[in-house]
């Protein structure tokens, strides 16, 4: 028996080569706005910071455009990444966002820096030293605190806690995002759902498994609920959907080197595959969904299976926007989504 699942869109807003950050943010618009009509149930915001190709360098700055975009689709971040900020302000911001789109704003958090150590370091307000790498779980609990207003009352910060931005459903709710067994034990101890970049890493399923194990019922989440992020890319015809897919390759061969590049065109990327069938091997260790609409709904099935997900996220980078958009119109025709969401 198939299992049951939502599904999601994560959105990194890759720049093509030639086209400004304006253009991606554009996209990223209107990408959202047919996502919310197709029926998908949350849209996410990437933070990668100093690529020419990823124009997503703060989620926070984008997700209040996205939600006033759109009417029903859940917004947020895909992550935000815990150690370049301050819990308070953390919690500032996306209790405003939830006071602008009551009811439809995720935090999603991550630990990495979603960037190199040099930007890293320039992220920093502080650099007098290196920021200490161990105090995500201290940094994670006070901002829970913040959102969830249970700040001991002899913390220093606890007078903070009624400043905070309010309103109808203005509290976001949270996530833990990660691709690791850290991840998974510190999602599973805080109570929070759990999203695993499998896109990233796609030997997660043993991860997923000891979050359940592991998870503690909290004021976020009675039972554990997982979300798998994969790659994914279905178009009329199996063949075109493994061209459409050499962009991001060829981007990501050139990342494993040091070399940040915009998003390929199509035929730019093919003519590279061609010449260099090697360095698509940078990528054979990370799952990549591909095929007609049949096809990957099935390989999304297998995803589902594997992790036992409640919600799978899909992501992808192209240098074509009305192939992206086609992408996910093909999908969400597959598995009947607005008329799910229509009935729900």
């Amino acid at each position: 028996m198939t299992r049951s699942y939502h599904l999601s869109v994560l959105d990194q807003s890759p720049i093509a080569e030639g086209d400004t950050s304006a253009d991606a943010l554009a996209n990223t618009i209107d990408l959202a706005r047919m996502a919310d009509t197709l029926g998908y149930r949350r849209y996410w915001l990437a933070e990668h910071h100093a690529s020419p190709g990823i124009a997503g360098v703060a989620p926070e700055a984008l997700i209040g455009p996205v939600a006033l975009a759109t009417k029903r689709i859940r917004v947020g971040s895909g992550g935000i990444m815990l150690p370049h900020y301050s819990p308070f302000k953390i919690a500032e911001t996306f209790r405003m966002l939830g006071a602008l789109a009551p009811g439809r704003i995720d935090l999603g958090l991550g630990r990495a820096p979603g960037t190199d150590g040099r930007t890293a370091f320039a992220l920093q307000r502080d650099r007098s030293k290196r920021m200490p790498s161990d105090d995500f779980p201290q940094n994670l609990a006070e901002l829970l605190a913040y959102l969830g207003d249970t700040m001991p009352a002899d913390h220093a910060f606890a007078p903070l806690v009624e400043t905070l931005p309010t309103g109808c459903g203005g509290s976001p709710d949270p996530w833990l995002l990660g691709s690791s067994m850290d991840s998974a034990i510190w999602a599973a101890g805080s109570g929070l759902p759990y999203c695993f970049a499998d896109f990233i890493n796609p030997a997660g399923a043993e991860m997923a498994a000891e979050y359940r194990r592991q998870f503690r019922p909290s004021q976020w989440l009675d039972e554990p609920y997982v979300m798998a992020a994969s790659w994914a890319i279905a178009a009329p015809d199996s063949d075109e959907a493994h061209r459409l897919a050499a962009p991001a390759a060829m981007m990501f061969a050139h990342l494993v080197r040091g070399e940040l590049i915009a998003v390929p065109p199509l035929d730019k990327a093919l003519a590279w595959a061609e010449a260099n069938p090697a360095a698509l091997g940078s990528r054979r260790h990370r799952r990549t969904l591909l095929g007609t609409p049949a096809e990957v709904r099935a390989q999304i099935d297998g995803v589902a299976a594997e992790y036992g997900a409640d919600e799978v996220m899909l992501v992808n980078i192209m240098s074509d926007h009305p192939a992206r958009r086609r992408s996910y119109e093909l999908i969400a025709a597959e598995y009947g989504l607005a008329k799910l969401e229509a009935a729900a």
